[in-house]
Parts: structure tokens; sequence; C-alpha cells
């Protein structure tokens, strides 16, 4: 990936944000002259996901530090794998640290989950995409993990397609009038935005299927119902299943033939890599 101007921003916050008036501790007990080398290695296995940003925090804080990476991004780390290596003044290395390790565990907890729910429906079509579920102002980098682990991107926000879910509907008054307003607003904007309506059962799938969308979003059915929706919508549009999506429900709803199952888990529930960081004296 390449760092944006945002993300080298986000950066940018996280380091002021734990080092603030100094690194009181790093300052008194460690000679500024003296060089040190170190490594990150894995404690659990898993996928690795945000060498740029480790790297980027390690330049932002002391561009002295030279970091050598052993292993590339979606590529996998067994345990006691050393995935970097690193050499530069001690001072900053300690107090990089973990700020890089924050990033680069919480990238590579997304990947790794991301991960196991592709391999799980590997034998079918279907694709396993995000959500908006994300860390505010990580969006960026946590939908490139979630890529970097084989999955795919929903939208990135509000902007870039239309998604009419249940508050919508209610508040505009039905399935009909809500995406009317929705291909009447994208037509005089000009936008061309995919337009996606959420439904709950099947008289709001035939409802959805009336008008010219891109896909129906199947929301908490369960699989006898989205095989009978997807039979229903005969390809007319896509199919993404949504809700009560976990590991251990993920092969069963992808073999009902949809094409997307989005999780919101990918995001919002990802267990951090296990990642330590040690360091001696040069």
């Amino acid at each position: 990936m390449e760092l944006s101007d945002n993300i080298k921003s986000l950066i940018a916050l996280s380091l002021k944000e734990d080092i603030g008036r100094g690194d009181i501790t790093t300052l008194s007990t460690i000679p500024q002259s003296l060089n040190g080398k170190g490594i990150v290695k894995a404690k659990s296995a898993g996928i690795l996901c945000g060498i740029k940003v480790f790297t980027e925090v390690f330049r932002q804080t002391d561009a002295s530090i030279k970091c050598k990476w052993h292993f590339e991004d979606g590529q996998m780390l067994a345990v006691n794998q050393v995935c970097v290596s690193f050499e530069g003044p001690m001072q900053s290395i300690l107090t990089a640290e973990r700020t890089a390790l924050n990033f680069l565990q919480r990238m590579s907890g997304i990947a790794t989950l991301t991960r196991r729910y592709v391999d799980l429906i590997k034998h079918t079509s279907a694709k396993i995409i995000d959500t908006r579920k994300t860390t505010p102002i990580w969006r960026e980098l946590e939908k490139y993990a979630v890529r970097t682990g084989g999955g795919s991107n929903h939208r990135m926000g509000l902007y870039d397609m239309f998604l009419i879910k249940d508050n919508h509907i209610t508040a505009s008054g039905s399935i009909p009038s809500a995406i009317e307003n929705a291909i009447r607003y994208n037509n005089e904007q000009k936008l061309r935005c995919r337009i996606e309506v959420e439904t709950k059962n099947m008289d709001e799938v035939n409802e959805a299927l009336q008008f010219p969308i891109q896909r129906i979003m199947l929301d908490n059915m369960n699989p006898e119902q989205m095989k009978e929706a997807v039979t229903q919508i005969n390809q007319k549009c896509e199919v993404e299943a949504s809700g009560g999506v976990s590991l251990a429900t993920v092969q069963m709803i992808a073999e009902t033939g949809v094409d997307f199952i989005s999780v919101g888990a990918l995001t919002h529930s990802a267990p951090s890599m296990d990642l330590t960081l040690l360091v001696e004296k040069v």
C-alpha cells in the first residue's frame, strides 16, 4: 500500500499522543549516543500486515533507523519467525516501538481473521467483504488489512455507494419510495453510484426487484430463506448476506449461492496478532 497523507498524519498524531512532552523513561535511562538493533517476531501464527506503516512510525521518529523486512504483507508468519530487523539510535527505537507495534499487531490481526473466513468458503464463489464498522480514522488501514487477508471491501464511506437500510426505509415510508428517491438523486447529481437495498423477507426482496438496482442485501435471513431469495433474484442483481455471520456459520451461508458475505467482525472484533519487539545494544 502507498501511505496517503491521511495515514502519515494519523501516524504523527499517534506518536504525539504517546510521546507527549517526552519519553521520560528512555531519556533518563538510555545514553543519547547508544545505538541498538532489534527484531519483531511472532508469538502467534498469523498474516503479516502493515509493514509500510511500521516503517513510517520509525521514520517519523528518527529517519536514521533502518528496517529490513524478511516477509511481505499477506504472508503467513509461524510462531517465533522474525518478520523485521532494524538498527539505529536506541533512544529512538524505544520511543517508537509501542506505536509501531500497535499498528502492526492491529492490522495483522484483521488480516489473519479475514483469512480464516476466506479459507472456509474458498470452495464457493462467494466473497468475504467488510463493513463500515471500523475504528474512526483507521478505516483506510483496516480495509487494507481486509484486502491483505484475502477479503474485499464494501463501500469506503457514505459517499461512494447507496446503501438503503431499514432506518432509511422507515424514514422514507417504504422500500419503493426509498429506492425511487435514491435513483432520482443519483441521476440528478450525476453520481453513477451503485444502489443496494437491505431486505428482511421475501416480500421485501420482491419489492426491491421491481427496480434497476445493483445489489440486494439479505439481512439476518436463515440459510433456507437465503436459498429461496437467491433463486427468486435469479442473477438480476448481486446478492449479499449480512447478519449472524460467524466462523461457525459462514460456510453454510456461502453455500446458499450468495455473491457476498459482509462480516462486521473483521474490523470490530479481530484480536490483535501477538508480536513482540526485542532489542539489544550494538
